[in-house]
């Protein structure tokens, strides 16, 4: 009996698929979900190596930057080297009365006025100080800002400063280790101002009662000289600020050459 199912002529093609054992090769599809995870992808390499760039290699490249111009300045307010170098065991050795220390006027907003030398914070440190706590004018690209209306370096009451912890080099991203004792030094042209560390707080960003001159005891009259460095906390984050002080030890004019402060071993 005939086959009744329409015949199908088969084509050369058809024939080679059949004897190959090929199967038909599926159309390319491009997908927008994956095309949209492909760019999101990329995207997040990008934004990592950006924060890397920003938060890690370029803060170093800053401070690096931001050390040797303080340092330079620093040499060049230097005019005699130090007469005699404490002994390796002489931990605190006793500062020599120069009397009174010099106070200096208040400077313009972003005018550079002196140096901190921290030596906790490494043989190598030096930042410049300069008037106003703008991040466009003096935090960003100086380094630290003195608050106005505080008291200046060695005056009574309380010389209050800003400086970042993350970013812009990064002046105070060491600030919690700090201990007790440590001595931070302000270098000026006419000589330095020896400050030692006390404590340490962390206070809301309205917590304006740490540049009090006596740091929050408002209404109280200073008979001290204070430091007080602030910085934001924790890490990456301006939800609070850290705020490190100190007291004043001494003063030593410039004829004088450096403290003793400055090269004494560093305790813990």
């Amino acid at each position: 009996m005939p086959s009744t199912e329409p015949v199908v002529l088969e084509t050369r093609a058809d024939r080679r698929k059949r004897s190959s054992g090929a199967s038909p090769r599926p159309k390319s599809r491009i997908s927008v979900i994956g095309v949209i995870g492909e760019l999101l992808i990329t995207g997040g390499v990008l934004v990592m190596l950006f924060l890397v760039w920003q938060l890690w290699l370029n803060d170093a490249i800053v401070r690096a930057a931001q050390d040797d111009e303080a340092a330079e300045l620093s040499k060049q307010w230097a005019s005699t080297l130090p007469t005699t170098v404490p002994s390796p065991d002489e931990t605190h050795p006793q500062p020599v009365d120069y009397g009174d220390p010099v106070i200096l006027p208040q400077p313009k907003d972003a005018e550079t006025f002196g140096v901190m030398h921290v030596p906790r914070f490494g043989p190598e440190y030096a930042a410049k100080l300069a008037g106003g706590v703008t991040k466009a004018r003096t935090l960003d690209p100086l380094g630290i800002g003195h608050y106005p209306d505080t008291q200046m370096p060695g005056e009574i009451g309380n010389f209050a400063i800003a400086g970042h912890r993350n970013t812009h080099g990064k002046p105070l991203n060491a600030i919690s280790s700090l201990q007790v004792g440590d001595a931070i030094v302000i270098q000026v042209p006419e000589g330095w101002y020896t400050y030692r560390y006390r404590s340490t707080e962390y206070v809301k960003p309205s917590g304006v009662g740490v540049l009090d001159p006596v740091p929050q005891a408002d209404g109280v009259e200073a008979t001290d000289s204070f430091i007080t460095l602030t910085s934001c906390n924790p890490y990456f984050s301006t939800a609070e600020r850290i705020v490190a002080y100190g007291v004043f030890e001494s003063w030593t004019p410039t004829e004088a050459g450096p403290p003793a402060a400055l090269t004494e071993p560093l305790e813990g």
